[in-house]
């Protein structure tokens, strides 16, 4: 069974006067993922959008949290008596710095790519992006009046182990802009634009391949109906180069996202004992990040009734995280670093570094190379970030006062925490809190995940066992045991035939040879079954237990089937062996040309073909290679995380 492990996660690590009490642990089983909320906001009908000018901003994450001490204002970070506070440095108290990103010589920029999905969802005009002032804004060189950048502090456990204060090392915000149309208020950032506090040893900037990677994955996850974090544009800053291995080009991303908070941004306040600046963030997140508590309430409001406050916002975080985790192992997209900085507290795909999407299924795949002991693989990332949200659940827990839930808001509590007479039930009922909050964790993941794989097998109906002992199961056995495409294979299980049409007889039904041209190549790999066993195996199940299941739900059209299964089966896939090309030809030639049709692939990822062979056979021959068989030398890539 692939679906089911367990893991024991520690709950309830140290804060302040917890220090001198025991460590606890919790179980919770492993469980693998679910299908998920569109976080897509586009533009209303009619709509045409504003200017950048136009567009309204806002900075309510500055005024409502408080700032570094040491840059307590705007007008410190344009003109510091001490310019070391502006460098690396350790940030004790505030949740975030005001900073000045790096100004660059215009002529030096040049716009690589802008994402116009991203510009709708914000709520601009389309020809923004041909403006000067766009250009400006996205590479940092223009400051809109009474909007000053900041970077935010965070912590975060990697790989495990806890490493202190993190932060926006080189991202900046630079303002909230709200969609006039859908009311959706992004924040406005740019990576790459410069050192920060929070830089530690680094340089704050990044490289144009990085960037380009997540510029890219970024927009085909929306497309997917992938909740993530967004890229509005790219730039290459063509007189800077940045040492990494080598020296390589700089760029910077302009990107959005409801929300940068992750859980690291809990983990460095509880960390340091700091319940004032804990307990700010959570008011900040409840009210501001998802609208209020009567908002939260009504994703699901069985499972809040009851609740307390802080418990309502521990419990709406692991509902999105099981959802969103849900999607990654549906369409077989790993992440590749899941520390507690990587992950947003608002459900969304954040901070792409070696991310990957599956090729050939094999549980075991990571795309980190650094990733040896497989802590990030495909099938450890459910209890991975069950883990994550642990952590979370350690930095909330003196929040989760039942009794009295005004005790959290006395200057006693934010001074000394939970007194020591009432620590030990404290404890005891905050850690069944977590645990309860685990098993939802479970069933939101398990029924997700069962819901997302049927939608891609083509069913219309979900099953309690469908993803431990039933059809989802056994389709991820097949692949695995007979090293089968994961992507490939959903779509091309739309062309099978498995009922005869009208006027038709079993002769046209898929035969082994049929499953053969589908689903079987010479680029499988080594060590599988030969294809004739392959052949037999598949066509098996597709007439042993995938067709019983459709003829349960009355889904004998496969033509009907088809349809349905092409608009959730992506036919275009941003595989990693296709961002090196893509890298190659803008980093190394200088040329964007595949860049931008990279981009359309990937904005328009289930049509059938995209240009027709006769108006252009080259690049008809591209789209066919990137939508063919991976080669088997490009299989199952990593990379590092440098960037």
């Amino acid at each position: 069974m692939l679906f089911a492990r367990s893991l024991r996660a520690p709950i309830l690590a140290p804060i302040s006067n917890l220090s001198r009490h025991r460590h606890y642990q919790s179980r919770v089983h492993h469980i693998a993922t679910a299908a998920a909320t569109i976080m897509t906001d586009s533009t209303s009908a009619g709509f045409l959008g504003v200017s950048l000018y136009d567009l309204p901003k806002t900075h309510i994450y500055t005024d409502k949290l408080p700032p570094d001490p040491l840059v307590a204002s705007p007008e410190i970070a344009r003109n510091p008596p001490d310019p070391k506070v502006l460098l690396p440095r350790m940030v004790t108290d505030g949740a975030y710095t005001f900073v000045r990103p790096d100004t660059h010589d215009l002529e030096k920029a040049k716009l690589l790519a802008v994402s116009e999905a991203a510009i709708r969802d914000l709520g601009l005009s389309l020809d923004t992006k041909d403006t000067e002032e766009f250009k400006e804004v996205v590479i940092g060189n223009r400051i809109f009046e009474d909007h000053h950048p900041w970077a935010q502090v965070y912590g975060g456990y990697q790989f495990g182990e806890w490493a202190g204060q993190l932060g926006d090392g080189r991202a900046i915000s630079i303002f909230e802009a709200t969609n006039p149309s859908t009311g959706v208020r992004y924040e406005i950032q740019l990576k790459g634009a410069g050192r920060t506090p929070y830089s530690r040893f680094a340089d704050g900037r990044a490289v144009l391949r990085s960037s380009l990677r997540e510029f890219l994955v970024s927009e085909a996850l929306n497309t997917l109906s992938i909740p993530s974090t967004r890229a509005l544009s790219l730039s290459l800053l063509t007189n800077e180069g940045v040492r990494r291995e080598s020296i390589e080009p700089r760029a910077v991303v302009a990107r959005m996202a409801p929300t940068w908070i992750r859980i690291g941004n809990f983990d460095i306040h509880r960390r340091r004992g700091n319940r004032k600046l804990l307990k700010a963030l959570a008011d900040y997140s409840i009210d501001e990040v998802f609208g209020g508590i009567d908002i939260i309430k009504k994703s699901d409001p069985d499972a809040f009734r009851g609740l307390s406050r802080y418990q309502i916002l521990y419990k709406e975080i692991a509902r999105r995280t099981a959802e969103t985790t849900a999607l990654w192992q549906a369409y077989g997209f790993l992440n590749g670093v899941l520390n507690t900085d990587n992950i947003s507290i608002y459900g969304l795909s954040l901070d792409f570094g070696p991310f990957a999407f599956m090729d050939i299924y094999d549980p075991a795949y990571t795309p980190n190379h650094d990733d040896h002991r497989l802590r990030y693989s495909y099938r450890n990332t459910p209890t991975i970030m069950w883990w994550n949200l642990v952590r979370l659940g350690e930095d909330l827990a003196e929040l989760f006062v039942l009794e009295d839930e005004g005790f959290v808001q006395q200057e006693e509590f934010l001074e000394s925490g939970i007194p020591e007479a009432k620590i030990e039930a404290f404890v005891a009922n905050a850690e069944k809190f977590i645990e309860d909050v685990g098993e939802y964790y479970k069933f939101t993941l398990e029924t997700a995940h069962s819901s997302a794989f049927g939608k891609r097998l083509g069913l219309v109906t979900v099953k309690d066992d469908d993803s431990t002992e039933g059809i989802v199961d056994s389709a991820l056995q097949l692949m695995k045991e007979h090293a089968l495409d994961f992507n490939h294979f959903f779509r091309r299980l739309g062309r099978v035939r498995i009922f005869p049409g009208d006027g038709e007889d079993d002769r046209c039904l898929t035969n082994e040879q049929g499953v053969k041209d589908i689903f079987l190549t010479h680029e499988r790999g080594f060590a599988v079954p030969h294809v004739d066993d392959s052949a037999s195996a598949i066509h098996k199940w597709l007439f042993e237990t995938y067709k019983p299941r459709l003829v349960e739900e009355n889904l004998i059209s496969d033509q009907e089937r088809k349809s349905r299964m092409d608009k959730v089966n992506p036919n275009f896939v941003l595989r990693t062996w296709i961002l090196d090309e893509v890298i190659d030809e803008v980093q190394h030639r200088g040329d964007t040309k595949l860049l931008e049709h990279v981009l359309y692939l990937a904005l328009n990822p289930f049509e059938e073909f995209w240009t027709a062979k006769d108006d252009d056979e080259e690049t008809y021959k591209t789209e066919m290679r990137f939508i063919g068989d991976v080669p088997r030398r490009m299989q199952a890539l990593t990379c590092s995380c440098s960037s």
